[in-house]
């Protein structure tokens, strides 16, 4: 079972994670002052619901173990979570201006359709150069 978990970054600056995903009865949530407290939230909540799908008798309930979970997340979310991206660096590799860099990763300012599309080519590039690099 693959789900859809949606990250983001609240006006409060904590963080929620939620999916329109459900196993038996339940859907799943996760809030945390960082992404990955949400994060592990979340996924409490996953074997919660698979727990209580189990207990209410609900056929062809996944085991814990085989829910995959695709995260989406907003861009203050994403450099939260990869914390170790120098996000003056990115933004040059990316070709936007830094200033505006740090104010989206604030959430601050939120980047529009055409400059969101640049910063995923610019994550999608750094990740297939590091998956082609070998030791």
């Amino acid at each position: 079972m693959t789900v859809t978990a949606i990250v983001e970054r609240s006006k409060d600056g904590l963080y929620s994670i939620y999916s329109d995903d459900r196993i038996g009865r339940d859907c799943f949530g996760g809030y945390g002052e960082s992404v990955a407290e949400a994060k592990n939230d979340f996924m409490i909540s996953i074997r919660e619901a698979i727990e209580n799908a189990q207990k209410d008798g609900f056929d062809n309930v996944p085991v814990y173990e085989a829910v995959n979970v695709c995260f989406k997340y907003d861009i203050p979310s994403f450099f939260n979570y990869f914390d170790f991206f120098n996000v003056s660096k990115f933004a040059s590799y990316a070709g936007i201006n830094e200033s505006r860099m740090r104010a989206y990763k604030s959430g601050a300012v939120f980047p529009g359709e055409r400059t969101t599309k640049k910063i995923l080519k610019a994550v999608q590039t750094i990740v297939r150069e590091m998956s082609a690099a070998s030791f």
